[in-house]
C-alpha cells in the first residue's frame, strides 16, 4: 500500500493546506492597516496644507493601489495553496 493513498496521509495533507491558506491570508491584515495609514496621512496632509490636494491625492491613490495589490497577492496565494 502506498503512503500517498492512506486516509491518514490524505487528511493530514488537507489539514496542512487549510493551515497554510489561513496563514497566507495574514497579508490581508497588513494591507488593511497600510490603507488606513495611507488615508490618515492624506487627511493630515490636507489639514496642514490644503493647496497641495491634487499632488497628495495622486500619491495617495498610488499608495492605495500598491498596498491593495499586496493584499490581493496574499489572497491569490491562499487560493493557490488550497486548490493546487
Amino acid at each position: 500500500m502506498k503512503a500517498e493513498t492512506t486516509v491518514f496521509f490524505l487528511s493530514l495533507t488537507k489539514a496542512a493546506k487549510f493551515i497554510g491558506a489561513g496563514l497566507a491570508t495574514i497579508g490581508v491584515v497588513g494591507a488593511g492597516a497600510g490603507i488606513g495609514i495611507i488615508f490618515c496621512g492624506l487627511l493630515m496632509g490636507l489639514a496642514r496644507n490644503p493647496a497641495l490636494e491634487p499632488r497628495l491625492m495622486q500619491l495617495t491613490i498610488l499608495g492605495f493601489a500598491l498596498t491593495e495589490a499586496m493584499g490581493l497577492l496574499a489572497i491569490m496565494m491562499a487560493f493557490l495553496i488550497l486548490y493546487i
